[in-house]
């Protein structure tokens, strides 16, 4: 097949290039205003779901030829969120900081002060590698041989001790006195209510993958997906509960109004964490495209991206750009064949054939017409980048627990702060590739999620490193050479606007709300950690009122939203590094640094009543957050395991970290370099 593409790319060098770029319907399907049929229903019979999937199954081939053909433009990407896929405290305003109060040791009783993961949604808990109750700490590590999850006495901080040990490992959510742990293909379900001796309680096995989950008034939502077997698709056996299988049906399944490309369905469950049940379930088929999950109060949505049919667009450039290229008796020829009721493979191949025939001449005139050919592909791709992938969105209101709507917007999203549910409106921040440059644009959908309004071709040439939307603003980021900082009114739906635009050198890959006014965003500028405050108060104006360059060459916040604290009270935030933890403090918008913390690959912090505790791989270290000094300090047990990322070696000698330094600069400089190529 690909012999093919190269021989016709030789031609007219076209083919294979079109072949990638899918186009499923026209740029008016997605203009404002103008409603996509949501008429998302399930298949009447399992009948109708092998004939869907027979249709879709052609949709596919140019998903692949794309891979290898498809001409966007590359950047480096910010590092995605790992298998789960978010605090955002949007409605109340930050408070100011408080002044400092002493710190509650009295007693033994549970205190009121306790730090919770940060999310996306306020009162929506998401899986995380720390969780506490506050008097203990649970914390999941996999570094090293192997994985495990330590229970850790933290409150009072003298009573510091490991309790037990458990030998799963992976993401957690902590129900009550119940610890769920997502480990691999299984989630774990243990009772902690004796936090040194924790009892299994239930397991759940999955058949497919893990997606996401989210914990929202004592019930988790699960999001898994199952690729679709074509020999033998049905039923679907998603996953077991308790050594029960839960069996999908195709008449159970559904699918979107108009005929997308499929490989995987998706899986909506509600379980409850106590018992390890499975209360109610959804599936509807997709594409195994990057998948981001987003939770608000009212509504689980769960988006998939993908590409549809070649062929129609290999059709709509031929008709609307070569019918001077081509002569008039080969157009027929292949109206007719766009007309043959055979499969979309078929009709490539023949189209293929079509045109490799009418281009064998090696004359001059076919000379140039491979080269107009090359530049008109260039302005189709331009016009109709906004086709060329597209983003599904599917809608499950938690009240019944049903599809409720389903709807496409052009591109992809970068996560799960693509997307924020405000006053009954969607707005999605999405990234378009395609054409000579890529683009960013957001838009805004209502309940039924029409398009209503949107923001266009934010960041030319450059794609979305960070997202947040909070209240009736939005602030993005872009980049490729420098670090576009956006600011949005999406106050009137109808007519969001750009208000203002600040470029700074760097990027900053997670945006976190400080004051009503004040906007951190933590990324990177050249190989270090870069954090900036952003002055949002004049939002024509935006500006970075300061800057702090931290000399480490990582933090788990580009990584996850998970890995960030924020303290009030205090006035302070905590990131983590590979060589330590850092505190940081923001009064009279000045980034400081109050505290380090030395701990190889810090991973997380919380605070219970007025201590900080900084848990890392090796070590947990406990903090007086009025005075900064180290209350006590837990050394980890690594049970011979491997020494966390151990130094390269130069001559016998170990690097020191200015070499590390620099080896980590020029790989990122050589990687860079070798994207823009």
């Amino acid at each position: 097949m690909k012999k093919i593409i190269i021989l016709l790319c030789i031609g007219i060098g076209v083919v294979a290039v079109l072949a990638g770029l899918l186009i499923w319907y026209s740029p008016e399907g997605i203009e404002e205003g103008i409603h996509i049929p949501s008429g998302i229903e399930q298949f009447g019979s399992e009948e109708e779901f092998m004939a869907y999937l027979s249709e879709a199954a052609e949709l596919e081939r140019g998903d692949y030829i794309a891979d290898d053909f498809r001409p966007v433009i590359e950047v480096p990407m910010p590092m995605p969120e790992m298998a789960v896929e978010d605090a955002i405290q949007v409605s109340p305003p930050m408070p100011a900081p408080m002044p400092k109060a002493p710190p509650q040791v009295g007693g033994t009783g549970i205190p009121t002060r306790i730090s919770e993961t940060t999310v996306q949604v306020l009162g929506i808990d998401e899986p995380d590698v720390v969780k506490t109750d506050g008097e203990h700490i649970y914390f999941s590590s996999d570094r090293g041989w192997k994985g495990e999850t330590r229970v850790i006495s933290a409150f009072p901080p003298s009573n510091l001790s490991v309790l037990a040990k458990l030998k799963e490992s992976g993401d957690m959510l902590l129900v009550n006195e119940t610890l769920v742990i997502f480990d691999g293909n299984k989630i774990y379900g243990y009772n902690v209510s004796q936090p040194e001796s924790p009892e299994e309680a239930w397991q759940i096995k999955l058949n497919g993958s893990l997606v996401s989950a989210r914990l929202c008034n004592g019930s988790i939502y699960l999001v898994t997906k199952n690729w679709i077997d074509r020999y033998d698709p049905l039923p679907i056996y998603t996953l077991s509960a308790k050594g029960k299988p839960l069996v999908v049906r195709g008449s159970e399944i559904y699918h979107p109004p108009e005929l997308v490309p499929v490989d995987v369905v998706y899986t909506a469950a509600i379980f409850d964490p106590e018992e390890g049940e499975i209360k109610n379930n959804i599936s509807f088929v997709g594409s195994s495209g990057r998948s981001v999950i987003y939770m608000s109060e009212d509504a689980l949505y769960i988006t998939y991206t993908y590409r549809p049919d070649p062929v129609e667009t290999y059709y709509k450039f031929l008709k609307e750009k070569c019918h001077d290229l081509v002569p008039a008796e080969t157009m027929d020829e292949i109206d007719r064949l766009m007309e043959y009721d055979i499969s979309n493979r078929a009709k490539m191949v023949e189209l293929e054939y079509i045109l490799e025939r009418d281009t064998e001449s090696k004359t001059d005139d076919s000379f140039r017409r491979r080269k107009e050919f090359y530049n008109r592909l260039e302005d189709y791709f331009d016009d109709h980048k906004r086709d060329l992938e597209t983003t599904g969105i599917v809608k499950i209101g938690l009240a019944d627990f049903d599809v409720e709507e389903q709807g496409e917007i052009p591109g992809r999203l970068l996560n799960q702060f693509s997307l924020d549910e405000h006053n009954g409106y969607l707005r999605v921040a999405t990234t378009v590739e395609g054409g000579r440059e890529s683009v960013s644009d957001v838009y805004v959908l209502a309940e039924n999620l029409d398009v209503v309004g949107s923001v266009k071709d934010l960041g030319k040439t450059e794609r979305i490193y960070a997202v947040r939307f909070l209240g009736d603003m939005a602030y993005v980021v872009t980049f490729r050479d420098t670090d576009p900082f956006y600011v949005l009114d999406l106050s009137n739906q109808k007519e969001p606007e750009l208000k203002g635009e600040l470029k700074i050198p760097g990027y900053s890959s997670y945006l976190h709300p400080i004051t009503d006014d004040l906007i951190l965003g933590i990324g990177k500028e050249g190989w270090e950690v870069k954090l900036s405050l952003f002055d949002v108060a004049t939002p024509s104006e935006p500006e970075e009122v300061d800057k702090y360059i931290l000399e480490e060459s990582w933090s788990d916040v580009l990584e996850t939203h998970h890995a960030f604290l924020i303290d009030n009270k205090h006035g302070i935030f905590f990131l983590p590094g590979r060589e330590g933890g850092y505190i940081f403090s923001y009064a009279d918008e000045k980034l400081v640094l109050e505290k380090a913390v030395r701990a190889e690959r810090a991973r997380r912090a919380i605070y219970i009543a007025d201590y900080l505790y900084v848990i890392a791989d090796t070590k947990l270290v406990v903090l007086d957050e009025t005075t900064w000094e180290k209350v006590n300090e837990l050394e980890f047990d690594m049970d011979n395991e491997l020494t966390p990322y151990p130094r390269p070696f130069i001559e016998e000698r170990e690097l020191s970290e200015t070499e590390l330094n620099e080896m980590r600069a020029r790989e990122i400089a050589e990687f860079r370099e070798d994207i823009e190529e």
